[in-house]
């Protein structure tokens, strides 16, 4: 459910011919008489060479207002409010919807309008009151007999359902979306949200009934990243990640690059990404980016990444040659500015993730366009080439499922820091665990955590006496349901303990109170793999069939510890068990990994980026070999 913008202009007066501009001055100066007919302003405000410009409409709307009282004059503010909220004055767009009420207290477009212009200003709160008010007036309607445009209270709905997930305010979320589907079941976008948000609140089983929405609609309409946690089947990947894109991404037939390389002299080398900040793709990339031989090349980014002060972030601009800000771009101009740059390659960090731009990418700004990292499948885009993989992360029998072709990395395909800082390693009683007992720990998202996933650990639980599982506290709901699952399986709530978001390098540090981390399936852990791992925290995995649930795999093998990866729920699961009761074996892997983690090539950062050279100049070359 993208943000809803605001309900167009009431119109009239379409396929008008075009006005010439001492025709405007001659209706401009109308308007100041008073004697202008509201159809008439109509017209003009929607001859096209007027809308082009919205202070001229802006002036138009003022000059009939301030002079002209009319029983209609609701219908004016409304419009002027419309492109006062266009041209981003939304204090006094939020004025003339509420003279817009006043006149006409049940105008429910007003009342959605005005919705939109208090979230822009913050006030979510009274958004959401002014599209509750619509569905009154709706329901009001309703039980008059009257016809109710259904379109409003859907929009309604689905812009207070969006909100409330922003807010973190799950549960009523969900509510909003289950009355919208309700009213209109074959709403796509409602369907994915809906997924999703029980992802996060590990409502088990996900995909619970909902009326008049088919199990197919369900499974259809499941988002590319809700997706890769739902199932570990890479048709269902290819098929949510391709039907995402039908649906979403513009198809563009201009091609913006140069189509051979002219230029003498460096490749130049962009990423495109909102995520280069305190996100795990910035953290991932930082000193990739830095490690870059300027000899050979010479940097960009193209970036929307929210302001956060971090220091990672000043990291990462400061490593760059050109550092472009883009959000207040279109994705037309991006793209222009991309080509206006002569850019060899591009690598999108995003893919189909939340704010990712892959509109940009439909014009072809680059000549070889590259996905990494922040999508962990195939994104089902057209106009991205490559994947930079390994070869256990996207095996052979793995690529009739993606659309992209691998661009293969030797050793590993995860980039790392080596310069990220932990904070002192606390104790175990300072994070509010046993003294005494195996302390098996999962941070990942609860999104990843499925209902299968959350048994099998139930069950371990059960069979390694005095073990605790040490969680992540997302959510209000997400706990209350994993401790209703591990009661509903014979084992006591208390031995999950669940732990807070920190700071960073706090975050880190909390690794070592751990005995083993117990990894996701089918979203296994990326980010947080590697952190474990540099903390010198062994991780047990289970590797399928899909490049998300190989990425822990890929890292453990480049680690130097192929025993922790399991190819079976089942194998997973005995050899937690086994751990737990065998504490000696993980001390073995926490002393190796004490020893030589950091001489493998997981974290030999500067032979990753050289090898990454070495394939992008062959990409270019056109001398790269095939899979």
């Amino acid at each position: 459910m993208d943000r809803s913008r605001d309900d167009q202009l009431m119109r009239q007066g379409a396929g008008q011919p075009p006005l010439a501009a001492s025709a405007f001055e001659q209706a401009l100066a109308q308007a100041r008489s008073g004697q202008m007919p509201l159809m008439s302003l109509l017209e003009v405000a929607q001859r096209p060479e007027v809308v082009a410009r919205a202070e001229l409409v802006r002036g138009l709307y003022e000059a009939w207002l301030a002079n002209t009282q009319s029983p209609q004059r609701h219908i004016a503010l409304f419009n002027h409010g419309t492109v006062l909220g266009g041209m981003g004055e939304h204090v006094a767009a939020e004025a003339a919807y509420r003279e817009a009420l006043q006149l006409a207290p049940g105008f429910m477009q007003a009342h959605l309008n005005l919705g939109h212009q208090l979230e822009h200003q913050g006030r979510h709160d009274e958004a959401l009151a002014a599209w509750d008010m619509v569905l009154q007036l709706s329901a009001q309607q309703g039980q008059a007999g009257q016809q109710v445009d259904l379109e409003l209270p859907l929009h309604a709905l689905n812009n207070s359902a969006r909100m409330l997930e922003q807010q973190r305010r799950y549960d009523e979320s969900e509510a909003a979306m289950k009355r919208s589907l309700l009213l209109q079941p074959d709403q796509s976008r409602v369907i994915q949200h809906l997924v999703h948000i029980r992802q996060k609140q590990c409502e088990w089983p996900v995909y619970a009934p909902v009326p008049g929405v088919t199990p197919c609609a369900l499974q259809l309409g499941t988002s590319p990243l809700a997706m890769l946690g739902a199932s570990d089947d890479p048709a269902m990947q290819l098929l949510a990640a391709r039907t995402f894109v039908h649906e979403r991404v513009k198809p563009v037939t201009t091609k913006l690059a140069a189509p051979v390389r002219q230029r003498p002299g460096k490749l130049r080398l962009a990423f495109l990404s909102g995520d280069l900040c305190l996100h795990a793709v910035g953290l991932l990339t930082v000193e990739l980016i830095e490690l870059i031989d300027r000899s050979r090349f010479e940097t960009f980014a193209y970036c929307w990444s929210r302001e956060d002060g971090s220091a990672l972030q000043a990291r990462i601009r400061g490593s760059l040659d050109h550092h472009v800000p883009v959000a207040s771009m279109s994705d037309e101009a991006v793209a222009r500015r991309i080509a206006a740059d002569d850019i060899d390659v591009l690598i999108d960090l995003q893919g189909l993730t939340s704010g990712a731009r892959a509109d940009v990418l439909s014009w072809r700004p680059a000549r070889h366009q590259l996905t990494y990292l922040g999508f962990p499948g195939t994104t089902g885009l057209s106009s991205i080439d490559r994947v930079i993989a390994d070869r256990f992360v996207m095996p052979p029998e793995l690529l009739p499922y993606m659309t992209e072709r691998p661009l293969y990395l030797s050793k590993c395909f995860q980039s790392s820091d080596r310069q990220r800082v932990a904070s002192e390693s606390p104790t175990r009683a300072q994070c509010g665990l046993p003294e005494e007992g195996f302390v098996y720990c999962s941070f990942n998202n609860n999104f990843k955590m499925g209902q299968a996933l959350f048994q099998l650990w139930m069950r371990v639980l059960a069979q390694v006496p005095g073990s605790v599982l040490w969680l992540l506290a997302d959510n209000r709901w997400a706990e209350a349901n994993m401790r209703a699952e591990a009661s509903a399986h014979g084992v006591d709530p208390a031995r999950l303990i669940f732990a807070p978001r920190v700071a960073p390098a706090d975050y880190l540090a909390r690794f070592t109170a751990a005995d083993l981390i117990l990894d996701t399936f089918p979203y296994n852990a990326g980010t947080t793999a590697n952190d474990v791992l540099f903390m010198g925290v062994p991780i047990l995995t289970c590797s399928g069939r899909t490049f998300v649930s190989r990425m822990a795999g890929s890292l453990l093998h480049a680690v130097g510890l192929p025993d922790l990866v399991t190819d079976s729920p089942e194998a997973y699961e005995r050899m937690a068990i086994t751990l737990g009761r065998e504490p000696a074996r993980v001390a073995s892997h926490r002393r190796y990994l004490a020893e030589h983690r950091f001489q493998t090539p997981l974290f030999d950062t500067p032979g990753l980026v050289r090898d990454l050279e070495t394939q992008l100049e062959a990409l270019v070359a056109g001398t790269l070999g095939e899979a």
